[in-house]
């Protein structure tokens, strides 16, 4: 028996010695992720010159921010000198610099409340014709442009803005790259950029709409931007908790990431997307020759997408006009059929290849709905390719021919133009993308 015990004991001390001697990878910190460039091929946003964006950035030029105020100053006049920028804790954009929190009173126009907007634009007196107009819309613009002050950050050319870690934190905060090249966002979580004075148009749809201003990330007129390992959502403020005003729901986010006005040579990786309704806009008008575009998105909206969670999403994951996007190897979990719409839509002139991605959908929701058709005209029809595809449950699908049987009179075609070439490796097998992007997707 004593035997048996000293066997037992010198078991359980050899087991515990293996397990001591078992190595964790250590969770990487984000000092190495600065310094980092996007790889070789690794999207289109490692097309021709690449995308390095701050990592070249010398001592002056390189920053630890953990305030509201040291953000704005780091981020600079975007004169073009390569900027380094670790984020370390939460940053809340609705601070102000001495470090009080700010409330959307703080930005209010004298002469604006939001029961007097409503009344004056109530559509059973004011009718559904016309936008808004008059003292009151005029309050409310003003008060809006005193939050986009606050709360919109401009980020210029050859920036790296990157997270130190899981807990680094941007919140109501919006993220704005304008006429920017060579540009790097990663690491970092990004919450609910909630617009105090969202804008009502009763000529929007049948019943009218209101529309929000910002996106956690809006990329507008920039080129080779790489966004990655980042995780967007409404935080703890998700738009299904907003009240109908006017009678419709009352939208205070707009999209999730949006890529327009001639932007080209993106890439979106192992990012995490969620909780949302309108996820991804890749090109924001069907006119590129419009007075708002400022550079025709034809031939541009580059845009590659890979090893993402997209989850409990309602719609535009992506939703695309004229580019030519790669959506390969991307995790899409549907959670709630109520809410949802579709998920990858194609739009005029749109050339997507959507390869080698899983779907989690739920009972009774089919593959058919996975895809949309936007097109308006017989004029420039959308092209989508859909190879390798799969549920999350091992079955194959094929999101094309299920779209198409399921909408005879509004068929998409296959017929894609151009091949994917930038690819840092060959597509994982479809089947293995959920465990992959479940460990792999968001800060880390």
């Amino acid at each position: 028996m004593r035997r048996t015990l000293l066997h037992l004991t010198a078991l359980t001390t050899l087991t515990a010695l293996l397990s001591a001697c078992t190595v964790t990878p250590p969770t990487p910190t984000g000092q190495p992720l600065g310094r980092e460039a996007l790889a070789v091929n690794d999207g289109w946003a490692a097309s021709g010159s690449g995308t390095t964006g701050g990592s070249r950035a010398d001592a002056a030029h390189t920053f630890t921010v953990s305030t509201h105020a040291e953000l704005v100053s780091a981020l600079g006049n975007g004169d073009g000198t390569p900027r380094l920028i670790y984020v370390r804790g939460t940053i809340d954009g609705m601070t102000a610099p001495g470090g009080r929190p700010l409330t959307c009173t703080d930005f209010q126009e004298p002469g604006y409340t939001l029961d007097a907007y409503l009344k004056a634009y109530d559509p059973a007196t004011y009718g559904r014709t016309q936008k808004p107009t008059g003292p009151l819309e005029d309050a409310r613009r003003a008060s809006a442009q005193r939050q986009a002050a606050q709360i919109r950050l401009r980020v210029g050319s050859n920036t790296s803005l990157i997270g130190l870690d899981r807990g680094a934190r941007l919140n109501r905060l919006s993220l704005w790259i304008e006429k920017a090249d060579n540009v790097i966002i990663r690491n970092l979580t990004i919450e609910d950029a909630a617009d105090c004075f969202p804008a009502w148009d009763p000529t929007d749809g049948a019943t009218g709409n209101w529309n929000s201003e910002y996106d956690l990330i809006s990329i507008v007129t920039s080129t080779h931007v790489w966004v990655d390992r980042v995780d967007l959502s409404d935080g703890l403020n998700p738009d299904h908790a907003q009240p109908t005003l006017l009678g419709r729901p009352y939208q205070v986010h707009d999209g999730v990431l949006d890529i327009t006005k001639g932007s080209d040579l993106v890439t979106v990786s192992w990012s995490v997307l969620r909780d949302h309704d309108k996820g991804m806009l890749i090109g924001s008008t069907d006119r590129p020759a419009a007075p708002d575009v400022p550079t025709s998105d034809r031939g541009r909206l580059r845009v590659t997408l890979h090893h993402n969670l997209f989850r409990n999403l309602g719609q535009r994951v992506p939703r695309v006009r004229f580019g030519q996007v790669h959506v390969y190897n991307n995790l899409f979990e549907i959670t709630d059929p109520a809410t949802y719409g579709y998920s990858i839509g194609a739009g005029v002139g749109a050339q997507l290849v959507v390869q080698n991605n899983a779907f989690g959908l739920p009972a009774g929701l089919t593959p058919d709905r996975l895809l949309f058709n936007w097109s308006k005209a017989d004029l420039d029809l959308p092209r989508v390719q859909t190879t390798g595809n799969v549920l999350t449950d091992g079955r194959a699908v094929d999101l094309l021919a299920a779209f198409n049987a399921a909408n005879p009179d509004r068929p998409l075609t296959g017929n894609v133009t151009w091949t994917p070439t930038l690819m840092s490796s060959p597509p994982q097998d479809a089947r293995a993308v959920p465990a992959t992007v479940r460990a792999g997707a968001g800060p880390r």
